[in-house]
């Protein structure tokens, strides 16, 4: 699912040091200072206003004049950072901290480009050491809440989002940070309460993921009607949203409403023609509503895109459904080498073995899916049922 947090570093993720500490950073009111200080002010004025090369050029004037000023230096940080040069944003930071050990803007700017660069453990270790002399700085905490998200630290990360909380009641960050932090761990009801909450304070302001991820929290509980209202919203933002698309298709596809669900993925088609993925989506639901040649025409379709086991399970069904039960034994058999850990291939093939009189062979397929070693109730549901003589639905 596609994360709120996810976003490309812009001017906002940057904290700028105030005027006033620029203008006067310790030095004393000389000539020499007072140039520096109007290089600084100059420096991130432009960064603000996103003329990069102006602010570069500004920050390189000042070290002409100071080679270890910390402001010129996390500027140039900044600059690389805002670029998207993380490697050298941090040789820059690296730098102000050899000469200046606590600076917090140069600690901010290194968190954050180690976090851009998914080694979450680094950024969680200079956010702490942030947090020692600022300990109640939202935006710091929400992003160590964040990186603990990311290595899956379910207890410290909302411990942290909840203190920013009690900080700052319905705080947009923690919210939405809470619902990832509780999806990630499969608590859909979790998720949605602060999806939802997030959805009613800012109704008038909303990103369009949180009406995908309020969406899809409902596709996982099956309440699909109502995360048909949110996949809609979003469409309304944006009608070639893919995840609105894909959630309207898979909530109508668990409403049983095939052919609204085939319009939602043919839709995703037109954008994406090539996705197998949808093509094979598309076969299932025409299987389901009994169109074979349909069904048989978009399994093919996904297959000569590239081997899909679901497209070729497909076609498998579809002969199963013909009643060709050989077929569909000598297919699924076939799928079965290819993934010989997938329970539902060998529910499929028993299945067949059953309709062809063949009770000892269904009763092996499914006893060779346990020598695996895997556990599956549906598998252990239907070999019971088999050995006891009771009837198969």
């Amino acid at each position: 699912m596609d994360d709120l947090y996810e976003t490309e570093i812009n001017q906002d993720e940057l904290i700028f040091p105030k005027q006033e500490e620029l203008i006067n950073n310790g030095q004393e009111k000389d000539e020499k200072s007072t140039i520096i200080s109007d290089f600084s002010v100059k420096g991130y004025q432009l960064l603000k206003a996103n003329d990069i090369q102006g602010a570069i050029n500004s920050f390189k004037n000042i070290l002409e004049l100071d080679s270890n000023n910390n402001y010129a230096l996390v500027g140039l940080g900044d600059c690389e950072r805002k670029q998207n040069n993380f490697l050298a944003a941090i040789n820059h930071y690296n730098s102000c901290l050899t000469y200046h050990p606590s600076n917090n803007y140069a600690l901010f700017g290194l968190a954050d480009c180690y976090k851009a660069l998914n080694q979450y453990r680094k950024a969680i270790e200079i956010w702490e050491q942030y947090l020692i002399h600022d300990d109640r700085n939202i935006t710091v905490l929400t992003r160590v809440a964040d990186a603990y998200r990311k290595i899956h630290d379910f207890k410290r990360s909302k411990d942290l989002y909840l203190k920013v909380m009690e900080m700052e009641q319905d705080n947009a960050y923690a919210l939405i940070g809470l619902g990832h932090l509780h999806y990630d761990f499969k608590e859909y009801r979790d998720a949605l309460y602060y999806w939802t909450k997030m959805y009613e304070v800012n109704k008038e302001n909303l990103d369009i993921r949180i009406f995908t991820s309020i969406g899809n929290c409902h596709r996982k509980l099956k309440t699909f009607d109502k995360g048909v209202f949110f996949f809609e919203k979003a469409l309304e933002m944006d009608p070639k949203n893919f995840y609105a698309l894909f959630g309207l298709a898979d909530c109508y596809r668990g409403m049983n409403q095939q052919y609204k669900s085939i319009e939602y993925w043919n839709k995703i088609l037109d954008i994406d023609p090539q996705n197998k993925v949808i093509l094979t989506r598309i076969g299932d639901a025409y299987r389901n509503t009994g169109n074979y040649q349909a069904s048989y025409d978009y399994y093919t379709r996904a297959l000569n895109i590239d081997f899909d086991i679901y497209a070729a399970l497909g076609l498998a069904l579809l002969c199963k459904g013909e009643g060709k039960y050989e077929e569909a034994a000598e297919k699924l058999s076939g799928l079965i080498k290819n993934d010989p850990k997938n329970y539902r291939l060998y529910i499929d093939l028993a299945d067949c073995y059953v309709q062809l009189n063949n009770k000892k062979q269904a009763i092996a397929t499914l006893e060779s899916f346990q020598k695996y070693g895997m556990r599956s109730t549906a598998v252990n549901e239907m070999l019971n049922k088999l050995k006891t003589n009771k009837p198969i639905l």
